[in-house]
């Protein structure tokens, strides 16, 4: 998952026209620390997503679309399974209440990604 993030990273960069250096010099770190997240040897920090995303001029999701994907898939596998959960009865309809707005979330992901796929 992180090197193909890196991969994704790097290709952006080159597109970009920018150097390591540049791109270091933008995110505030060593040019080190841009050649360790290209070969997916260390995560960036939220900070550093952040400024990426704003630099190749790419959504936060596009930048990590592959993860994304993954983690919507894992999270619809688990709501299909989550346990009953006795409780009061306001906390059921808010739980049923947020249970369904996450399946309707994650299906219109699905068919927004798959339509771009």
């Amino acid at each position: 998952m992180l090197k193909e993030f890196a991969l994704d990273l790097k290709v952006a960069r080159r597109k970009s026209g920018l150097s390591q250096s540049d791109c270091a010099h933008l995110l505030d770190v060593d040019r080190t620390k841009i050649s360790r997240l290209e070969r997916g040897d260390t995560p960036p920090t939220v900070r550093e997503f952040c400024t990426l995303s704003l630099v190749h001029g790419k959504s936060f999701e596009s930048l990590f679309g592959k993860i994304f994907q993954e983690v919507r898939d894992a999270l619809k596998e688990r709501l299909t399974s989550i346990p009953a959960q006795a409780g009061k009865r306001i906390s059921q309809f808010n739980r049923t209440n947020t249970l369904n707005r996450i399946g309707a979330q994650l299906e219109g992901f699905h068919t927004k990604d798959h339509g771009s796929s």
